[in-house]
């Protein structure tokens, strides 16, 4: 017998088999998580659209051409054109349908003013015939039908060349589908042609290739940067996505200096998605049997818009807001006086305090919020009226702060103050449920009522409110926050949430100027985050909502920019953002608050805007505020007199975009077409500022337009016409005007005597 040996196995060290079973452990762990995070996240709605794809075109009239007005309308066997002067107004595809249809619903998820919309479709009526086109005097009419799987229908287009000043004329078009629930109304966008718009949206300007509903709500919490979005998503459905705004409405421009917007009537505020995912083709479809539109055309940028804006009026901006920095504050008497005194030590140039706190402080888990209740918190401020008095003797004014919402007073326990939300509840005047109850909302924290803006009767009321209660504290102006979170599932006084949710930006907003004319402040300053076709013929200007608390794309300064460069090319002319941004939150893993030198690049960017206003933000005592330090100070005061410098110049632009709606700030392009270089902007017509999006960042990228240009600060100069690295230290923002242009000198002059 033969006797094999074997060498024993010798163990791993204890060392290598621990780690190896750690490192096993933290994958088991890695998998699990991941599993619960994919779980959660499939949990988190979004909006599931579906949208409509335009099937074939077939004339089988013979080629026409009629006219309406101005404006020529060229049928040909495969598509319509309708030119002005020559200029391409309006076009389709050819071959492809231009008016599409469906029958079906839209379900939408809330949670905390976040909404989520689900398209279910029964049938889509994708074929287009055009059968007739007819010259019935002034207008034009166009009918055929509709055909798909479950039938068909038939449309009928009108075209109607309208006046809206004494110069401009628009193209009405009306559109008209039986037994349907949405029409589909498809432009065609040529080569290269891009598209901008469609109200505030915060992400680059141009949208082709994006589909977007137009749904004003929360903006949400990180709309994309990880993994801030992820946690909120999973914890709060916060997290939001760039389509998410509180302000978005149905218009849009072209480069090729084309408008299309949905015209102001009874059915403008139908849950509409903006479509311009296929190459060569813009669509709108609106949830109603019924679209009304106006087209225009120009010959540039700014050209088309101030068209689409001719024959509205707007109110016009504050002076006094235009001479130097508003304070946003917040504490009581004592603090408002002891940092007021600090700042104008520093230099600052102060035209007003914003005192959201002026009702009370509650604190929740998202952080410090107010007491809606719209009352003078008497304890927060003593002597509020000497503080109002002795503010406005050293040419501060008092702005403070309102919303639509309404909480129980007695919750506050404050015996002495009206109870504005018992009255409206006694009254009738809140949203209701379907059972016929005050539809109470949470605000993460605590529940709320909506007021009916619905009702005449409670609009009246209210303005009552704003008049008497907020502008009757000695308040010039405030902020009139929130408006975007009207219920689809709620009762209301008049009409249905479907079409109302969209318009109760603008009922607010109403509303809003009512208060302040009968409280007879002829310079009233309110200014609103939410919005919707009309509501900047209500209130004279607009903030770009609540941002996080850096300088992100998604949701940070950046974006910021964004938003308030294409609200301004929507049809609001007047933009500013909360300096320093507002949203800040310890997410576990990141704890989010300012970085250090994000007040100073904020308050420098909005120097050169049109209204400078600071925040505290949601969480005071955690971030860094312009008044902490004597550097805070000093930095905040060179920007406010940098501001306060540009008075002349920007008191005509500003004069110029409340007289024609083009707006104050602009992108590169409106003023020189062709060129990029966004979120850079124009402030006017002359001057170019490139604001610094980079924590630690001391240069900045410039695209230059065309020409020579000069810094307007240090007076460097730059050839134009391509791409610059400038030196942009934290003391030196980056601005710039043309040197052959005539108002370059007096920018340069104002600036160097700051």
């Amino acid at each position: 017998m033969t006797v094999t040996s074997q060498t024993p196995k010798r163990k791993k060290p204890l060392w290598q088999r621990i780690l190896f079973w750690l490192l096993l452990l933290v994958l088991i762990l890695v998998i699990a998580a991941t599993a619960v995070g994919v779980y959660l996240w499939t949990k988190v709605p979004q909006d599931k659209l579906d949208p409509i794809t335009p099937g074939a075109l077939s004339v089988t009239t013979e080629p026409t051409v009629v006219g309406t007005g101005p404006f020529e309308v060229e049928v040909t066997n495969d598509a319509v054109r309708i030119s002005q002067g020559g200029r391409i107004a309006w076009q389709t595809q050819p071959g492809v349908a231009f008016v599409s249809a469906g029958t079906g619903s839209v379900d939408f998820t809330e949670h905390l003013g976040y909404f989520w919309a689900d398209v279910a479709r029964t049938a889509q009526f994708t074929q287009q015939t055009v059968d007739a086109v007819e010259q019935r005097g002034p207008q034009v009419r166009i009918s055929g039908t509709l055909s798909g799987d479950q039938g068909s229908t038939d449309y009928t287009m009108r075209l109607l060349a309208v006046p809206k000043s004494a110069s401009v004329r628009a193209l009405e078009m009306r559109v008209r589908v039986d037994d349907v629930d949405s029409v589909v109304l498809t432009a065609g966008i040529a080569n290269g042609e891009k598209v901008y718009g469609l109200g505030e949206q915060y992400r680059p300007l141009d949208l082709t290739g994006s589909v977007t509903p137009i749904l004003p709500r929360e903006q949400g919490v990180g709309r994309g940067e990880q993994p801030l979005t992820y946690l909120a998503d999973v914890t709060q459905k916060a997290g939001g996505n760039l389509t998410t705004t509180y302000a978005a409405w149905p218009s849009y421009v072209t480069s090729e200096n084309k408008a299309f917007t949905f015209a102001d009537t009874d059915n403008s505020g139908a849950f509409t998605i903006a479509d311009l995912s296929r190459t060569g083709q813009a669509s709108l479809e609106a949830w109603a049997p019924v679209i009304s539109a106006e087209v225009y055309v120009a010959d540039s940028p700014a050209g088309v818009v101030a068209a689409r804006e001719a024959g509205k009026t707007r109110p016009p901006l504050a002076d006094w807001v235009q001479r130097g920095a508003v304070l946003g504050l917040q504490g009581g008497t004592d603090k408002v006086r002891s940092v007021v005194s600090e700042m104008q030590q520093a230099g600052t140039k102060i035209s007003g305090v914003w005192l959201q706190d002026w009702t009370g402080k509650r604190v929740t888990s998202f952080g410090d919020r107010l007491w809606w209740t719209w009352q003078l918190d008497r304890e927060r401020y003593p002597g509020w009226r000497k503080l109002v008095r002795d503010l406005n003797a050293d040419g501060i004014e008092v702005l403070t702060y309102i919303n639509p919402w309404l909480v129980d007073a007695t919750q506050k326990g404050d015996s002495s103050i009206e109870n504005l939300f018992a009255e409206a509840v006694e009254k009738g005047y809140t949203v209701q449920t379907q059972s016929g109850q005050p539809y109470l909302m949470d605000q993460n924290g605590f529940d709320a009522v909506l007021v009916d803006f619905t009702n005449p009767q409670a609009r009246d009321w209210y303005a009552d409110v704003i008049a008497d209660d907020v502008l009757g504290a000695g308040a010039v102006g405030f902020m009139a926050d929130f408006g975007e979170a009207l219920p689809f599932d709620a009762k209301l006084y008049d009409g249905d949430p479907l079409y109302v949710h969209n318009l109760y930006p603008r009922l607010w907003a109403s509303v809003v100027r009512e208060g302040c004319d009968r409280a007879e402040q002829p310079e009233c300053l309110a200014f609103m985050r939410s919005a919707f076709i009309g509501s900047e013929q209500e209130v004279p200007m607009m903030w770009a909502g609540d941002q996080m608390v850096n300088f992100a794309d998604q949701d940070g300064m950046a974006s910021a920019i964004y938003g308030m460069l294409s609200g301004g090319v929507s049809g609001s002319p007047l933009w500013h953002s909360d300096i320093g941004g507002y949203t800040s939150i310890n997410a576990v893993v990141k704890n989010y608050v300012r970085p250090p030198e994000l007040n100073t690049r904020w308050a420098q960017m909005q120097a050169f805007g049109v209204m400078m206003r600071t925040h505290e933000g949601n969480r005071p005592a955690q971030n860094e505020q312009v008044y902490d330090t004597p550097e805070t100070r000093e930095a905040f005061a060179q920007a406010s007199r940098i501001y306060a410098a540009l008075y002349p110049y920007r008191k005509t632009v500003i004069d110029e975009a409340v007289s024609t709606g083009v707006p104050a700030m602009r992108p590169t392009w409106m003023v020189y077409p062709g060129a990029e270089g966004d979120p850079q902007f124009f402030l006017g017509a002359h001057l170019l500022v490139a604001p610094v999006l980079a924590e630690g960042a001391t240069s900045v990228e410039v695209s230059f337009p065309p020409g020579q240009w000069v810094h307007a600060l240090t007076g460097e100069t730059f050839e134009g016409d391509r791409t610059v690295e400038v030196a942009a230290p934290l003391d030196t923002p980056a601005a710039f005007v043309r040197a052959d242009d005539p108002v370059s000198e007096q920018i340069r002059a104002a600036l160097k005597g700051r």
